[in-house]
Protein backbone atom coordinates (compact mmCIF):
# COMPACT_ATOMS: atom_id res chain seq x y z
CA UNK A 1 0.00 0.00 0.00
CA UNK A 2 1.16 3.40 -0.34
CA UNK A 3 1.73 5.44 2.52
CA UNK A 4 -0.24 7.91 4.20
CA UNK A 5 1.24 10.91 3.20
CA UNK A 6 0.50 10.24 -0.21
CA UNK A 7 -2.81 12.82 -1.66
CA UNK A 8 -5.74 12.44 -3.62
CA UNK A 9 -5.08 12.51 -7.24
CA UNK A 10 -4.89 15.51 -9.02
CA UNK A 11 -7.41 17.20 -10.92
CA UNK A 12 -5.92 18.10 -14.68
CA UNK A 13 -7.15 19.48 -17.69
CA UNK A 14 -7.21 18.03 -20.83
CA UNK A 15 -4.90 20.36 -22.67
CA UNK A 16 -2.69 20.95 -19.29
CA UNK A 17 0.69 21.06 -21.80
CA UNK A 18 3.57 20.45 -19.04
CA UNK A 19 6.31 19.88 -21.72
CA UNK A 20 6.33 20.79 -25.58
CA UNK A 21 9.16 19.28 -28.15
CA UNK A 22 9.01 21.20 -31.56
CA UNK A 23 11.22 20.01 -34.22
CA UNK A 24 13.80 18.26 -32.35
CA UNK A 25 17.26 17.66 -33.95
CA UNK A 26 20.06 15.96 -32.44
CA UNK A 27 23.11 15.13 -34.47
CA UNK A 28 26.20 13.24 -32.88
CA UNK A 29 30.16 14.03 -34.71
CA UNK A 30 31.53 10.48 -34.94
CA UNK A 31 35.08 10.43 -36.56
CA UNK A 32 34.36 9.98 -40.20
CA UNK A 33 30.55 11.63 -40.32
CA UNK A 34 27.43 13.09 -38.03
CA UNK A 35 24.80 10.91 -37.03
CA UNK A 36 21.27 12.76 -37.17
CA UNK A 37 19.69 10.59 -34.38
CA UNK A 38 16.68 12.65 -34.49
CA UNK A 39 14.86 14.82 -37.09
CA UNK A 40 12.24 17.08 -36.80
CA UNK A 41 10.93 14.92 -33.14
CA UNK A 42 7.79 16.99 -32.17
CA UNK A 43 5.29 15.76 -29.01
CA UNK A 44 3.75 17.16 -26.36
CA UNK A 45 3.32 15.67 -22.45
CA UNK A 46 0.38 16.52 -20.66
CA UNK A 47 -0.25 16.85 -16.52
CA UNK A 48 -1.61 13.44 -15.42
CA UNK A 49 -0.98 11.68 -18.76
CA UNK A 50 1.33 8.79 -20.28
CA UNK A 51 2.94 9.57 -23.78
CA UNK A 52 5.01 5.88 -24.76
CA UNK A 53 7.44 6.46 -27.26
CA UNK A 54 7.92 2.97 -28.94
CA UNK A 55 10.58 1.92 -31.58
CA UNK A 56 12.86 -0.62 -32.47
CA UNK A 57 16.76 -0.41 -30.58
CA UNK A 58 18.68 2.58 -32.37
CA UNK A 59 15.29 4.53 -33.55
CA UNK A 60 16.51 6.79 -31.57
CA UNK A 61 13.97 6.82 -27.96
CA UNK A 62 16.40 7.08 -25.85
CA UNK A 63 18.69 9.86 -26.79
CA UNK A 64 15.72 11.49 -27.65
CA UNK A 65 14.23 11.67 -24.12
CA UNK A 66 17.56 12.52 -22.41
CA UNK A 67 18.17 15.47 -24.72
CA UNK A 68 15.26 16.54 -22.26
CA UNK A 69 17.09 17.34 -19.85
CA UNK A 70 20.90 18.03 -22.05
CA UNK A 71 22.02 14.92 -19.96
CA UNK A 72 23.45 13.37 -24.52
CA UNK A 73 27.08 12.45 -25.56
CA UNK A 74 29.72 15.42 -25.53
CA UNK A 75 29.91 14.38 -28.85
CA UNK A 76 26.05 15.47 -29.40
CA UNK A 77 24.30 18.52 -29.55
CA UNK A 78 20.80 19.88 -30.14
CA UNK A 79 21.23 21.01 -34.16
CA UNK A 80 17.76 22.31 -34.29
CA UNK A 81 14.40 22.72 -32.21
CA UNK A 82 12.75 23.87 -29.38
CA UNK A 83 12.30 21.79 -26.18
CA UNK A 84 9.86 23.81 -23.90
CA UNK A 85 9.10 23.51 -19.79
CA UNK A 86 5.82 25.19 -18.89
CA UNK A 87 5.60 26.77 -15.20
CA UNK A 88 4.22 29.34 -13.04
CA UNK A 89 7.12 31.49 -13.77
CA UNK A 90 6.43 30.83 -17.53
CA UNK A 91 7.52 28.50 -20.39
CA UNK A 92 11.55 27.87 -20.56
CA UNK A 93 13.31 26.41 -23.61
CA UNK A 94 15.23 23.92 -21.97
CA UNK A 95 17.50 23.70 -25.86
CA UNK A 96 18.48 27.50 -25.19
CA UNK A 97 19.86 27.11 -21.17
CA UNK A 98 24.18 27.13 -20.36
CA UNK A 99 25.35 23.87 -20.21
CA UNK A 100 25.77 23.99 -15.98
CA UNK A 101 23.49 26.81 -15.59
CA UNK A 102 21.77 26.85 -12.43
CA UNK A 103 18.20 26.87 -14.10
CA UNK A 104 19.08 23.44 -16.23
CA UNK A 105 20.85 21.98 -12.43
CA UNK A 106 17.28 23.11 -10.81
CA UNK A 107 15.42 21.07 -14.11
CA UNK A 108 17.30 18.27 -13.85
CA UNK A 109 16.17 15.74 -11.17
CA UNK A 110 14.30 18.75 -9.77
CA UNK A 111 11.18 19.82 -12.17
CA UNK A 112 12.27 16.40 -14.52
CA UNK A 113 12.83 13.19 -12.86
CA UNK A 114 14.30 10.19 -14.81
CA UNK A 115 14.16 6.24 -13.87
CA UNK A 116 16.83 4.87 -15.99
CA UNK A 117 16.49 1.58 -17.44
CA UNK A 118 19.34 -0.49 -15.65
CA UNK A 119 19.06 0.18 -11.82
CA UNK A 120 22.28 -2.08 -11.15
CA UNK A 121 24.59 0.07 -13.13
CA UNK A 122 22.87 3.68 -11.89
CA UNK A 123 22.88 3.23 -8.84
CA UNK A 124 26.52 3.38 -6.63
CA UNK A 125 27.64 -0.04 -5.13
CA UNK A 126 29.38 1.72 -2.28
CA UNK A 127 26.67 3.81 -1.13
CA UNK A 128 23.76 2.71 0.48
CA UNK A 129 20.41 3.71 -1.17
CA UNK A 130 19.36 5.85 1.46
CA UNK A 131 22.13 8.07 0.93
CA UNK A 132 22.17 8.29 -2.49
CA UNK A 133 18.71 9.14 -2.17
CA UNK A 134 19.43 11.55 0.61
CA UNK A 135 21.59 13.59 -2.00
CA UNK A 136 19.37 13.89 -4.59
CA UNK A 137 16.79 15.42 -1.97
CA UNK A 138 19.24 17.75 -0.50
CA UNK A 139 20.36 18.62 -4.02
CA UNK A 140 16.59 20.05 -4.85
CA UNK A 141 15.38 21.22 -1.74
CA UNK A 142 16.49 23.39 1.76
CA UNK A 143 16.02 20.33 4.12
CA UNK A 144 19.05 19.55 6.25
CA UNK A 145 20.12 15.96 6.93
CA UNK A 146 17.64 14.94 9.55
CA UNK A 147 14.57 15.79 7.37
CA UNK A 148 16.23 14.53 4.09
CA UNK A 149 16.65 11.22 5.27
CA UNK A 150 12.89 11.44 7.12
CA UNK A 151 12.20 12.55 3.42
CA UNK A 152 14.11 9.41 1.86
CA UNK A 153 12.24 6.72 4.33
CA UNK A 154 9.13 8.31 3.41
CA UNK A 155 10.00 7.80 -0.58
CA UNK A 156 10.56 4.39 0.30
CA UNK A 157 7.04 3.79 2.03
CA UNK A 158 5.37 5.42 -1.18
CA UNK A 159 7.06 3.46 -3.19
CA UNK A 160 6.29 0.25 -1.07
CA UNK A 161 9.61 -0.82 -0.26
CA UNK A 162 9.10 -3.14 3.29
CA UNK A 163 10.83 -1.54 6.69
CA UNK A 164 11.98 1.58 4.78
CA UNK A 165 13.39 2.71 8.25
CA UNK A 166 15.90 -0.42 8.09
CA UNK A 167 16.39 -0.55 4.05
CA UNK A 168 17.66 3.24 4.08
CA UNK A 169 20.77 1.78 5.61
CA UNK A 170 20.99 -1.01 2.57
CA UNK A 171 23.31 -1.36 -0.26
CA UNK A 172 22.31 -1.82 -3.93
CA UNK A 173 23.66 -5.57 -3.94
CA UNK A 174 21.59 -6.10 -0.58
CA UNK A 175 18.48 -5.47 -3.10
CA UNK A 176 16.62 -7.20 -5.46
CA UNK A 177 16.09 -6.37 -9.15
CA UNK A 178 12.52 -4.94 -8.02
CA UNK A 179 13.40 -3.31 -5.63
CA UNK A 180 16.57 -1.32 -7.03
CA UNK A 181 13.95 -0.31 -9.43
CA UNK A 182 11.63 0.85 -6.45
CA UNK A 183 14.59 2.52 -5.04
CA UNK A 184 14.94 4.42 -8.78
CA UNK A 185 11.66 5.63 -8.87
CA UNK A 186 12.32 7.21 -5.00
CA UNK A 187 15.29 8.94 -6.13
CA UNK A 188 13.39 10.48 -9.39
CA UNK A 189 10.62 11.67 -7.31
CA UNK A 190 12.78 13.21 -4.44
CA UNK A 191 12.31 16.83 -5.82
CA UNK A 192 8.00 16.08 -7.02
CA UNK A 193 9.16 16.59 -10.38
CA UNK A 194 6.24 17.81 -12.83
CA UNK A 195 7.71 15.29 -15.82
CA UNK A 196 8.71 11.86 -14.89
CA UNK A 197 10.46 9.94 -17.51
CA UNK A 198 11.26 6.15 -17.49
CA UNK A 199 13.12 4.79 -19.85
CA UNK A 200 12.68 1.33 -20.47
CA UNK A 201 11.95 0.52 -16.73
CA UNK A 202 10.92 -3.19 -16.50
CA UNK A 203 13.44 -4.60 -19.35
CA UNK A 204 15.24 -6.69 -16.91
CA UNK A 205 12.42 -7.37 -14.85
CA UNK A 206 10.06 -10.58 -14.75
CA UNK A 207 6.25 -10.19 -15.41
CA UNK A 208 4.95 -10.30 -11.94
CA UNK A 209 7.62 -7.25 -10.86
CA UNK A 210 7.11 -5.94 -14.17
CA UNK A 211 3.11 -5.42 -13.41
CA UNK A 212 3.96 -4.26 -9.93
CA UNK A 213 6.71 -1.60 -11.16
CA UNK A 214 4.14 -0.15 -13.74
CA UNK A 215 1.30 -0.16 -11.88
CA UNK A 216 3.46 1.67 -9.32
CA UNK A 217 4.77 4.13 -11.64
CA UNK A 218 1.10 4.62 -13.11
CA UNK A 219 -0.44 5.20 -9.45
CA UNK A 220 1.96 7.83 -8.35
CA UNK A 221 1.81 9.41 -11.49
CA UNK A 222 -1.89 9.64 -11.30
CA UNK A 223 -2.00 10.88 -7.47
CA UNK A 224 1.01 13.38 -8.22
CA UNK A 225 -0.75 14.99 -11.45
CA UNK A 226 2.57 14.06 -13.09
CA UNK A 227 3.48 14.08 -17.07
CA UNK A 228 4.60 11.20 -17.77
CA UNK A 229 7.31 9.85 -20.84
CA UNK A 230 7.69 5.72 -21.34
CA UNK A 231 10.06 4.62 -23.14
CA UNK A 232 9.58 0.87 -24.63
CA UNK A 233 9.89 -1.13 -27.23
CA UNK A 234 7.07 -3.65 -25.45
CA UNK A 235 3.46 -3.04 -27.22
CA UNK A 236 1.67 -4.92 -24.29
CA UNK A 237 3.46 -3.01 -22.31
CA UNK A 238 2.23 0.23 -24.33
CA UNK A 239 -1.58 -1.03 -24.30
CA UNK A 240 -1.83 -1.52 -20.57
CA UNK A 241 -0.52 2.24 -19.71
CA UNK A 242 -0.28 4.68 -22.48
CA UNK A 243 -2.65 7.23 -23.49
CA UNK A 244 -1.20 8.54 -26.30
CA UNK A 245 1.77 6.55 -28.02
CA UNK A 246 4.12 8.21 -30.41
CA UNK A 247 6.28 5.60 -32.88
CA UNK A 248 9.90 6.13 -33.94
CA UNK A 249 11.66 4.77 -36.43
CA UNK A 250 15.35 5.61 -37.70
CA UNK A 251 15.22 8.91 -35.50
CA UNK A 252 11.82 10.61 -37.03
CA UNK A 253 8.21 10.16 -35.06
CA UNK A 254 6.42 8.44 -37.99
CA UNK A 255 3.02 7.94 -36.11
CA UNK A 256 1.49 9.46 -33.18
CA UNK A 257 -1.63 9.08 -31.96
CA UNK A 258 -4.37 7.91 -28.59
CA UNK A 259 -3.19 4.48 -27.80
CA UNK A 260 -6.88 3.22 -29.06
CA UNK A 261 -5.67 4.88 -32.84
CA UNK A 262 -2.44 3.17 -33.02
CA UNK A 263 -3.87 -0.18 -31.87
CA UNK A 264 -6.63 -0.50 -33.91
CA UNK A 265 -6.10 2.09 -36.95
CA UNK A 266 -1.90 2.52 -37.25
CA UNK A 267 -1.23 4.09 -40.91
CA UNK A 268 2.20 3.70 -40.86
CA UNK A 269 3.69 0.13 -41.89
CA UNK A 270 6.34 0.46 -39.56
CA UNK A 271 4.08 0.68 -36.93
CA UNK A 272 1.61 -2.20 -38.54
CA UNK A 273 4.79 -4.44 -38.66
CA UNK A 274 5.64 -4.06 -34.71
CA UNK A 275 2.26 -5.02 -33.74
CA UNK A 276 1.74 -8.04 -36.12
CA UNK A 277 5.09 -8.92 -34.35
CA UNK A 278 3.34 -8.51 -30.86
CA UNK A 279 0.14 -10.57 -32.14
CA UNK A 280 1.86 -12.83 -33.41
CA UNK A 281 3.71 -14.19 -30.10
CA UNK A 282 0.48 -14.72 -28.74
CA UNK A 283 -0.21 -17.54 -30.61
CA UNK A 284 1.24 -21.02 -30.05
CA UNK A 285 3.39 -21.90 -33.55
CA UNK A 286 3.83 -25.58 -32.45
CA UNK A 287 -0.22 -26.17 -31.82
CA UNK A 288 -1.13 -24.44 -35.06
CA UNK A 289 1.53 -26.86 -36.98
CA UNK A 290 1.98 -30.24 -34.80
CA UNK A 291 5.85 -31.20 -33.91
CA UNK A 292 6.92 -34.30 -34.76
CA UNK A 293 8.89 -34.34 -31.20
CA UNK A 294 7.20 -34.07 -27.87
CA UNK A 295 5.95 -36.47 -25.17
CA UNK A 296 5.51 -40.42 -26.92
CA UNK A 297 8.61 -39.62 -28.37
CA UNK A 298 12.00 -41.15 -27.59
CA UNK A 299 13.14 -39.44 -24.14
CA UNK A 300 16.65 -37.61 -24.68
CA UNK A 301 17.16 -36.19 -21.15
CA UNK A 302 16.30 -36.94 -17.97
CA UNK A 303 16.35 -35.06 -14.77
CA UNK A 304 15.29 -36.94 -11.25
CA UNK A 305 14.99 -34.79 -7.72
CA UNK A 306 18.21 -32.83 -8.92
CA UNK A 307 18.73 -30.14 -6.01
CA UNK A 308 20.95 -27.39 -5.55
CA UNK A 309 21.71 -26.17 -2.02
CA UNK A 310 24.32 -22.94 -2.03
CA UNK A 311 25.38 -22.51 1.53
CA UNK A 312 25.32 -24.68 4.78
CA UNK A 313 23.35 -25.76 7.65
CA UNK A 314 26.30 -25.16 10.11
CA UNK A 315 29.01 -23.08 10.27
CA UNK A 316 32.52 -24.31 11.25
CA UNK A 317 32.67 -23.68 13.88
CA UNK A 318 29.21 -25.29 14.69
CA UNK A 319 26.81 -22.19 14.30
CA UNK A 320 23.45 -22.48 12.41
CA UNK A 321 24.85 -21.62 9.00
CA UNK A 322 22.65 -20.06 6.07
CA UNK A 323 21.59 -22.90 3.37
CA UNK A 324 19.46 -21.85 0.43
CA UNK A 325 18.07 -24.37 -2.42
CA UNK A 326 18.13 -22.80 -5.33
CA UNK A 327 16.80 -26.12 -6.94
CA UNK A 328 14.59 -28.35 -4.94
CA UNK A 329 13.77 -32.05 -5.67
CA UNK A 330 12.83 -30.91 -9.74
CA UNK A 331 12.46 -34.15 -12.25
CA UNK A 332 11.28 -33.96 -15.98
CA UNK A 333 11.48 -35.77 -19.30
CA UNK A 334 13.06 -34.09 -22.18
CA UNK A 335 11.58 -35.96 -25.80
CA UNK A 336 12.95 -36.34 -28.80
CA UNK A 337 11.89 -33.43 -31.17
CA UNK A 338 10.33 -31.56 -28.12
CA UNK A 339 10.48 -28.17 -26.91
CA UNK A 340 10.55 -27.89 -22.58
CA UNK A 341 10.00 -24.40 -21.69
CA UNK A 342 11.07 -23.22 -18.08
CA UNK A 343 9.53 -20.26 -16.60
CA UNK A 344 9.61 -18.81 -13.51
CA UNK A 345 10.13 -15.00 -11.36
CA UNK A 346 13.81 -14.12 -11.12
CA UNK A 347 15.39 -16.10 -8.15
CA UNK A 348 12.93 -19.31 -9.33
CA UNK A 349 15.86 -21.34 -9.87
CA UNK A 350 15.28 -21.46 -13.93
CA UNK A 351 19.13 -20.30 -15.00
CA UNK A 352 20.40 -22.34 -12.21
CA UNK A 353 18.67 -25.60 -13.48
CA UNK A 354 20.00 -24.86 -17.12
CA UNK A 355 23.77 -24.99 -15.78
CA UNK A 356 23.30 -28.04 -13.50
CA UNK A 357 22.20 -29.59 -17.10
CA UNK A 358 25.14 -29.10 -18.68
CA UNK A 359 27.03 -29.53 -14.87
CA UNK A 360 28.19 -25.67 -15.31
CA UNK A 361 27.06 -26.17 -12.06
CA UNK A 362 27.37 -29.22 -9.29
CA UNK A 363 23.98 -30.57 -8.12
CA UNK A 364 24.06 -31.53 -4.91
CA UNK A 365 21.79 -34.41 -5.26
CA UNK A 366 19.80 -35.80 -8.29
CA UNK A 367 20.98 -37.46 -11.31
CA UNK A 368 20.90 -36.37 -14.85
CA UNK A 369 20.62 -39.04 -17.93
CA UNK A 370 21.65 -38.16 -21.54
CA UNK A 371 20.48 -41.01 -24.43
CA UNK A 372 22.65 -40.61 -27.01
CA UNK A 373 21.85 -42.29 -30.78
CA UNK A 374 21.90 -45.50 -30.17
CA UNK A 375 24.75 -45.38 -27.26
CA UNK A 376 23.83 -46.70 -23.45
CA UNK A 377 22.46 -44.35 -21.31
CA UNK A 378 24.98 -41.73 -19.69
CA UNK A 379 24.68 -40.78 -16.19
CA UNK A 380 25.79 -37.18 -17.01
CA UNK A 381 26.27 -36.40 -12.87
CA UNK A 382 29.30 -39.05 -13.00
CA UNK A 383 31.37 -38.14 -16.25
CA UNK A 384 34.83 -36.86 -16.19
CA UNK A 385 36.44 -33.95 -17.45
CA UNK A 386 36.97 -36.10 -20.81
CA UNK A 387 33.40 -37.23 -20.44
CA UNK A 388 31.73 -34.07 -20.25
CA UNK A 389 33.58 -32.59 -23.25
CA UNK A 390 32.30 -35.55 -25.46
CA UNK A 391 28.45 -34.70 -23.50
CA UNK A 392 28.91 -31.07 -24.10
CA UNK A 393 29.60 -31.89 -27.92
CA UNK A 394 25.53 -33.12 -27.68
CA UNK A 395 24.29 -30.91 -25.35
CA UNK A 396 24.72 -27.36 -26.38
CA UNK A 397 23.80 -23.61 -24.99
CA UNK A 398 22.67 -20.40 -26.35
CA UNK A 399 23.72 -17.29 -24.06
CA UNK A 400 21.75 -14.20 -22.97
CA UNK A 401 23.40 -11.52 -24.37
CA UNK A 402 24.47 -11.38 -27.91
CA UNK A 403 27.00 -9.08 -27.08
CA UNK A 404 28.66 -9.77 -24.09
CA UNK A 405 28.79 -13.76 -25.59
CA UNK A 406 31.03 -12.93 -28.45
CA UNK A 407 34.65 -11.98 -28.17
CA UNK A 408 35.39 -8.64 -29.58
CA UNK A 409 38.60 -9.39 -30.25
CA UNK A 410 37.92 -12.52 -32.81
CA UNK A 411 36.31 -11.84 -36.41
CA UNK A 412 33.14 -13.94 -36.98
CA UNK A 413 34.34 -16.92 -38.71
CA UNK A 414 36.99 -17.15 -35.79
CA UNK A 415 34.02 -17.19 -33.11
CA UNK A 416 31.51 -19.59 -35.12
CA UNK A 417 35.19 -22.04 -35.96
CA UNK A 418 35.81 -22.35 -32.36
CA UNK A 419 34.31 -25.14 -31.45
CA UNK A 420 35.50 -26.95 -34.59
CA UNK A 421 39.06 -25.92 -34.16
CA UNK A 422 38.42 -27.31 -30.37
CA UNK A 423 36.55 -30.36 -30.67
CA UNK A 424 37.07 -31.77 -34.27
CA UNK A 425 40.39 -30.09 -34.83
CA UNK A 426 39.46 -28.86 -38.35
CA UNK A 427 41.44 -26.39 -40.41
CA UNK A 428 42.11 -24.66 -43.30
CA UNK A 429 39.82 -25.40 -46.33
CA UNK A 430 37.26 -27.46 -44.17
CA UNK A 431 36.96 -25.35 -41.32
CA UNK A 432 36.63 -21.94 -43.73
CA UNK A 433 33.76 -24.63 -45.79
CA UNK A 434 32.03 -25.74 -42.44
CA UNK A 435 31.96 -22.05 -40.94
CA UNK A 436 30.01 -20.76 -44.43
CA UNK A 437 27.58 -23.61 -44.44
CA UNK A 438 26.57 -22.68 -40.52
CA UNK A 439 26.29 -18.84 -41.54
CA UNK A 440 24.32 -19.77 -44.51
CA UNK A 441 22.27 -22.07 -42.07
CA UNK A 442 21.17 -18.64 -39.64
CA UNK A 443 20.79 -16.42 -42.60
CA UNK A 444 24.18 -14.76 -42.94
CA UNK A 445 26.42 -13.53 -46.02
CA UNK A 446 29.41 -15.98 -45.59
CA UNK A 447 31.29 -13.38 -46.97
CA UNK A 448 30.91 -11.64 -43.42
CA UNK A 449 33.13 -13.99 -41.36
CA UNK A 450 35.53 -11.00 -41.83
CA UNK A 451 33.93 -8.89 -39.93
CA UNK A 452 34.29 -8.66 -36.52
CA UNK A 453 31.12 -8.48 -33.79
CA UNK A 454 30.53 -4.67 -33.64
CA UNK A 455 29.54 -4.36 -37.22
CA UNK A 456 26.44 -6.50 -36.56
CA UNK A 457 22.85 -5.21 -35.04
CA UNK A 458 21.52 -7.79 -31.70
CA UNK A 459 19.58 -9.76 -34.06
CA UNK A 460 22.93 -10.51 -36.23
CA UNK A 461 24.93 -11.30 -33.22
CA UNK A 462 22.67 -13.84 -32.01
CA UNK A 463 22.41 -15.48 -35.44
CA UNK A 464 25.95 -16.29 -35.21
CA UNK A 465 25.86 -17.48 -31.37
CA UNK A 466 23.38 -19.80 -32.67
CA UNK A 467 25.38 -20.94 -35.29
CA UNK A 468 28.23 -21.51 -33.14
CA UNK A 469 26.22 -23.52 -31.10
CA UNK A 470 25.25 -25.71 -33.87
CA UNK A 471 29.09 -26.30 -35.19
CA UNK A 472 29.42 -29.61 -33.44
CA UNK A 473 26.14 -31.14 -34.40
CA UNK A 474 24.13 -30.94 -30.96
CA UNK A 475 21.02 -32.91 -30.54
CA UNK A 476 19.97 -30.76 -27.73
CA UNK A 477 20.04 -26.82 -27.08
CA UNK A 478 19.61 -25.36 -23.89
CA UNK A 479 18.56 -21.86 -24.73
CA UNK A 480 18.51 -19.26 -21.40
CA UNK A 481 16.88 -15.95 -22.24
CA UNK A 482 18.07 -15.88 -25.54
CA UNK A 483 15.71 -13.32 -26.58
CA UNK A 484 15.75 -11.28 -23.94
CA UNK A 485 17.59 -8.60 -25.33
CA UNK A 486 16.30 -8.44 -28.59
CA UNK A 487 13.22 -6.29 -29.97
CA UNK A 488 10.16 -7.73 -30.54
CA UNK A 489 9.93 -8.23 -33.79
CA UNK A 490 13.69 -9.38 -33.79
CA UNK A 491 12.81 -12.35 -31.20
CA UNK A 492 10.23 -13.22 -33.27
CA UNK A 493 12.86 -13.87 -36.12
CA UNK A 494 14.72 -15.63 -33.99
CA UNK A 495 12.40 -17.85 -32.51
CA UNK A 496 11.33 -18.77 -36.50
CA UNK A 497 14.46 -19.62 -37.40
CA UNK A 498 15.08 -21.88 -34.26
CA UNK A 499 12.03 -23.86 -35.15
CA UNK A 500 13.01 -24.15 -38.75
CA UNK A 501 16.48 -24.97 -37.37
CA UNK A 502 14.43 -28.02 -35.10
CA UNK A 503 13.03 -29.12 -38.45
CA UNK A 504 16.15 -29.14 -40.49
CA UNK A 505 18.86 -30.46 -37.97
CA UNK A 506 16.04 -32.94 -35.74
CA UNK A 507 17.40 -30.88 -32.41
CA UNK A 508 15.12 -31.22 -28.85
CA UNK A 509 14.93 -27.69 -26.91
CA UNK A 510 15.21 -26.61 -23.29
CA UNK A 511 13.95 -22.80 -23.50
CA UNK A 512 14.71 -20.63 -20.13
CA UNK A 513 12.39 -17.13 -19.93
CA UNK A 514 10.57 -15.07 -18.15
CA UNK A 515 8.59 -14.24 -21.21
CA UNK A 516 5.86 -15.80 -21.03
CA UNK A 517 4.66 -14.90 -24.73
CA UNK A 518 7.96 -16.21 -26.39
CA UNK A 519 7.41 -19.53 -24.46
CA UNK A 520 3.77 -19.96 -25.25
CA UNK A 521 4.74 -19.52 -29.32
CA UNK A 522 7.79 -21.78 -29.36
CA UNK A 523 7.05 -24.96 -27.07
CA UNK A 524 5.33 -27.70 -27.15
CA UNK A 525 5.18 -27.85 -22.87
CA UNK A 526 6.09 -25.46 -20.32
CA UNK A 527 7.82 -26.06 -16.56
CA UNK A 528 6.54 -23.51 -14.23
CA UNK A 529 9.29 -22.84 -10.88
CA UNK A 530 8.71 -20.98 -8.18
CA UNK A 531 11.52 -20.51 -5.61
CA UNK A 532 13.32 -23.52 -7.01
CA UNK A 533 10.52 -26.03 -6.84
CA UNK A 534 8.37 -27.45 -10.16
CA UNK A 535 4.83 -26.63 -9.30
CA UNK A 536 3.37 -27.01 -12.50
CA UNK A 537 3.71 -29.11 -15.66
CA UNK A 538 1.78 -29.54 -18.88
CA UNK A 539 0.98 -29.00 -22.75
CA UNK A 540 1.83 -24.89 -23.12
CA UNK A 541 -1.60 -23.67 -24.23
CA UNK A 542 -3.09 -25.38 -20.94
CA UNK A 543 -0.49 -23.84 -18.97
CA UNK A 544 -0.63 -20.19 -20.68
CA UNK A 545 -4.72 -20.00 -20.84
CA UNK A 546 -5.49 -22.37 -18.28
CA UNK A 547 -2.65 -22.44 -15.61
CA UNK A 548 -4.07 -24.93 -12.07
CA UNK A 549 -2.14 -23.75 -9.76
CA UNK A 550 -2.28 -20.58 -8.17
CA UNK A 551 0.87 -19.36 -8.46
CA UNK A 552 0.93 -20.09 -12.40
CA UNK A 553 -2.30 -18.28 -12.41
CA UNK A 554 -0.69 -15.18 -11.20
CA UNK A 555 2.14 -15.43 -13.49
CA UNK A 556 0.32 -15.32 -16.29
CA UNK A 557 -2.60 -13.14 -15.15
CA UNK A 558 0.61 -10.65 -15.20
CA UNK A 559 1.74 -10.64 -18.50
CA UNK A 560 0.75 -7.60 -20.09
CA UNK A 561 -1.65 -7.69 -23.11
CA UNK A 562 -0.96 -6.35 -26.56
CA UNK A 563 -4.75 -4.76 -26.32
CA UNK A 564 -5.72 -1.39 -24.90
CA UNK A 565 -9.38 -2.41 -24.49
CA UNK A 566 -8.76 -5.87 -22.56
CA UNK A 567 -6.37 -4.24 -19.89
CA UNK A 568 -5.07 -7.59 -18.67
CA UNK A 569 -2.96 -6.53 -15.68
CA UNK A 570 -5.37 -4.58 -14.16
CA UNK A 571 -7.51 -7.52 -13.30
CA UNK A 572 -4.15 -9.35 -12.38
CA UNK A 573 -4.32 -12.54 -9.63
CA UNK A 574 -2.13 -11.83 -7.16
CA UNK A 575 0.06 -15.07 -5.30
CA UNK A 576 0.35 -14.07 -1.67
CA UNK A 577 1.64 -17.28 -0.22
Amino acid sequence: MLSQAATAPVAVAEDDVVLRVENLSLDFRLRTEILHAARDVSLELKRGKTLCLVGESGSGKSVTARALMRIIDRNGTIAGGRIVLSGDKGAIDIAQLAENSPELLEIRGGRIGLIFQEPMSSLSPVHTIGSQIIEAVRLHTRLDKRQARERTIDLLRQVEIPDPEQMVDRYTFEFSGGMRQRAMIAMALAANPEVLIADEPTTALDVTTQAEILDLIKRLQVERGMAMLLITHDMGVVAEVADEVAVMHFGRIVEFGSVDDIFYNARHAYTRRLLESTVKLEQNRRASAPAEGGPGKAVVLSARNLTKVYGAARTWLGGKGYAVKAVDDVSFDLHAGENLGIVGESGSGKTTLGRMLLRMVEPTSGAITFFGDGDAPVDVTSLSKRGLRAFHRQVRLVFQDPFASLNPRMTVGDIVGDPLVVGRKLGGAALTRRVCELLELVGLDPAMRERYPHAFSGGQRQRIGIARTLALDPRIIIADEATAALDVSIRAQILDLLLDLQKRLDLSFIFISHDISVVRYFCDRVAVMHRGRLVELGPAEQICTAPREPYTQSLISAVPSPDPRNKRMLHRTRFTQ
